[in-house]
Parts: structure tokens; sequence; C-alpha cells
């Protein structure tokens, strides 16, 4: 029996759902390079695996009980360094052209809202030592940069997780993620449009918008604890 993933494809078939949850790590991993340009693409990748084993030392389990505690640390350390405008850009593909400034720039706040909570629990799957970063296949001097990995599974097996970089100035910052050939931009750009279709742009600004305030109700509960 097929189920979809949560990304909303069911095409891959039940073995790929259980990978997805790597989504989070490798999402988040990526969303934390944020580093002088100076260094290679490669290395702020390191650099990320570095960070992220820090803040998450010895604290798993209190992150998993604290939801508060775990949706603070992506929300102050690692989506900030994420290229929020150019991811969402895009995921709305065509959408973002017709879009007024005022809609682009609620749909990037509630976008972002909603990567922190689909992705919060694929930080707790992080480790280190699981990860190898790839000899660097790319150009420098341009725009972008692709870092490729390989991240070994529990059950051995090892998939390949594909990191896209864009220059910002004297910046590099993540904007997408691939796993196994599959992008979550692309399968967002997928999911989205299909419902922007279906009803508006606006109307999926407001789901969006609904969810993070949901979201949030329950971080600030969850606080007052």
């Amino acid at each position: 029996m097929t189920r979809k993933n949560e990304l909303g494809s069911n095409e891959l078939g039940e073995p790929i759902v259980k990978r997805w949850i790597l989504t989070g790590a490798a999402l988040v991993l990526g969303l934390s390079a944020n580093f002088a340009l100076a260094q290679s693409p490669n290395a702020v990748i390191e650099e990320a695996v570095s960070m992220l084993t820090e803040r998450l030392g010895g604290k798993k389990d209190q992150f998993a009980k604290d939801r508060a505690a775990l949706y603070q640390l992506i929300d102050d350390i690692l989506l900030p360094r994420f290229d929020r405008r150019f991811a969402a850009q895009l995921v709305l593909a065509r959408h973002w052209r017709s879009a007024t400034d005022e809609h682009r720039q609620r749909f990037i706040d509630a976008f972002y809202a909603s990567l922190l909570k689909r992705y919060a629990d694929g930080v707790l799957e992080f480790e280190e030592d699981r990860i190898e970063v790839l000899a660097f296949r790319g150009d420098v001097s341009k725009k972008t940069a692709p870092v490729r990995t390989i991240v070994e599974l529990d059950d051995g097996s090892k998939v390949p997780v594909n990191y896209d970089l864009v220059r910002r100035g004297d910046q590099w910052k993540i904007f997408n993620v691939t796993i196994e050939g599959v992008s979550f931009m692309k399968n967002y750009r997928a999911e989205l449009d299909a419902e922007i279709r279906s009803s508006s742009l606006v109307a999926v600004i407001e789901r969006l918008e609904a969810e993070a305030t949901k979201a949030a109700a329950v971080r600030v509960s969850e606080t007052d604890e």
C-alpha cells in the first residue's frame, strides 16, 4: 500500500516515507550555512555540522520533551540563516510574479513558519558521525554552488543528500535540499501550485498563517507548563 510522504507526494512509495524523516535534519543543517564566502561551500556545510552537533550535544531528550525549546533552537540559530525570500520565490514560481508585495512578504513569513513546524522533529534525527561531505564539484565563482553529502540511516543504508547554496554578498545561504533525487523545493512547488489553482494564493497564505498561529500557541502553552 502506498502512503503519501509529508510533502504530499505518494509516487515514491512506502520505503521513501521513512527516509523523508531525514529531511528535517538535512534541511536545518543546510539552514545553518551562513558563513564567510571565503570558505568553500563544502566547508560551510562541515562547519554547520559542528555547530548543530554542539547545540544538540546531550540534549536531544530534553528537546524531544520540550517542543518550545526545540522550536526556539531552530528559530534562533538555524532558520534565520536560510534564504527565505529566494526559496519562497522559487516555490511560488509563476504565482510570485502576480503576487503583490504584501502577499509576497506574508507568504515568505508563513512559509518560514511552516518549515519550522514541519521539520522540527527531523532535528532530533541528526547524527554527526553519519554524515560524509563529498568532494566539491562546482564553480565557486558562480552565483550558486552544490554541496553533496552521504548520510547513513539506522539500517546501514546510505542516502545522498545534496544542498544548493546561493551567494549573497559575502555569505552562502541554503535554498534547497535534495534527498535521493527528490527536491524539497520542487515538492513544495507542486503541492502549493495545486492548492493555489484550486483556491487562491491568499487562501494558501491564510492557511499557513493559521497553522503558524496554532504552532505558536502550542509553544506558549508548553512554556507555561
